[in-house]
């Protein structure tokens, strides 16, 4: 990744940089960021689901070992997550947990 004046080039920099749903959410964000009358900061609740993509994403990409396959992966319906996606339980931290035992089910070859 290329080094941008003024910008981080650290692991958070690298989710935003291939982050597919980036525009959405920034929209959407900055859309109630004015209401709350504080332009550019993160609810508790907005961070909390920050971190739990970017640790979902991450280990998503080690058990992948690459971005594209893991963010598929993330973004297809899933039978052993009820067949939804696991981007869709990511709201949560229960949400989360299943997926990240989901991803380490299989990198172990677990498949049930």
């Amino acid at each position: 990744m290329r080094s941008t004046p003024g910008r981080s080039t650290g692991p958070g920099a690298q989710i935003e940089a291939r982050n597919p749903f980036r525009g959405r959410v920034e929209e959407r964000t900055h859309a109630r960021t004015p209401a709350r009358g504080s332009e550019g900061v993160l609810s508790t609740e907005e961070s909390a689901k920050l971190l739990r993509f970017a640790r979902v994403v991450e280990r998503a990409e080690e058990v992948f070992q690459a971005a594209e396959p893991a963010l598929a992966w993330l973004k297809a319906d899933n039978a052993a997550l009820g067949g939804i996606t696991p981007l869709s339980l990511l709201d949560t931290d229960i949400g989360a947990d299943s997926v990240l035992d989901t991803l380490g089910r299989i990198e172990h070859g677990v498949f049930a």
